[in-house]
């Protein structure tokens, strides 16, 4: 048990200050400890967290990009167009189109930083300011309420009604970020190509010399955030059932910062799923306990913040530390022995 929380120093620590926050707030409102407000926020937080999943491998990789979000801005519009220019479409054209406009985004990003030896986050500021910039122009700020039947319809997997007549839902956006989130985790945990991702960020020389193709590492990544990017946009359009194209704009910073806060590093070779997925919902537990407690949004920021800073640094603590009936049992038994 010991070794396994040792080897998750990161994932057990955000746990154990989830449910502390979890706590401090189920005293603070009585709305915020109930089944329904938990579905709420998972709902709220899939697309944030189907972005983190791919921008966790770019991480990986020792890349970074922060134009994840307005090229998902980009694939709304370029997808509802294109699909009204096909008579409507279904759900395997949309993700199609979705998916393969993500993609070519990411690899424009790959190639930038692979051909033109551009820093990562140079490159990326830079396509985040042009994708918006001619989204813009093209659109001329216009959002998109006319969507086809299928996208506009919200698909519920689960409802249940509470006694407080309060309602449980699940819906598509939760089911498909679950399938992103296992479609990554198995990427960067049982294949090579995660091993070569995870070598490749933490010694890209070692990795080089050890025979890993540099490009191919910067395509996969670059490209596999693309991706997500594509289908978390197209969840985006279908939750909020319209395109609005600065809908998403600032959007970024939030889940880097939480996908760090799950434990991914910034200088690459180290992360995992679970801590990206607790990170995000770090933030959106935080953000909604204020929200029912009436806090102002402008405080939101500040609040979320100082959180993060706290939860990174007793992360960054050794378990042992933390838990010493841990590391009092393992003194034990090296007496004994």
């Amino acid at each position: 048990m010991r070794r396994l929380m040792l080897g998750h120093t990161t994932e057990f620590t955000l746990f154990a200050v989830m449910i502390v926050l979890c706590v401090a707030l189920s005293f603070a409102t009585d709305r915020f400890f109930t089944i329904s407000n938990a579905f709420d926020v998972l709902n709220v937080s899939a697309v944030n967290i189907i972005f983190a999943v791919g921008l966790l491998v770019v991480l990986i990789s020792g890349g970074i990009d922060i134009s994840f979000a307005v090229a998902a801005s980009v694939v709304q519009y370029v997808t509802v167009l294109a699909l009204t220019a096909l008579g409507g479409g279904n759900w395997a054209e949309g993700f199609i189109i979705a998916g393969a406009v993500g993609i070519g985004l990411g690899l424009i990003n790959a190639a930038l930083v692979y051909r033109l030896q551009i820093i990562s986050i140079v490159a990326t500021i830079s396509t985040f300011n042009i994708f918006f910039g001619l989204l813009m122009f093209f659109t001329k700020g216009v959002s998109i309420y006319d969507l086809p039947d299928w996208l506009g319809t919200r698909v519920v997997f689960y409802e249940r009604e509470m006694s407080d007549g309060s309602w449980l839902e699940l819906t598509l956006p939760v089911v498909v970020m679950i399938l992103c989130c296992i479609a990554t985790w198995f990427m960067i945990s049982r294949t090579t190509i995660g091993r070569q991702l995870y070598a490749f960020g933490d010694n890209p020389e070692g990795a080089r010399r050890f025979g890993i193709h540099i490009g191919a590492m910067h395509y996969i990544s670059f490209g596999w955030l693309g991706l997500m990017a594509g289908i978390g946009g197209l969840m985006q359009a279908h939750y909020a059932q319209e395109v609005v194209p600065n809908a998403l704009y600032g959007r970024e910073l939030d889940v880097l910062a939480a996908t760090v806060l799950g434990g991914a590093r910034l200088g690459g070779g180290k992360g995992s799923v679970i801590g990206c997925v607790l990170g995000v919902l770090m933030v959106s537990v935080t953000q909604n306990g204020l929200n029912l407690m009436g806090v102002s949004p402008f405080a939101f920021k500040m609040i979320v913040g100082a959180i993060i800073l706290v939860a990174i640094t007793l992360s960054s603590a050794r378990i042992d530390k933390l838990l010493p009936f841990f590391a009092k049992g393992n003194v034990k038994k090296r007496g004994a022995n």
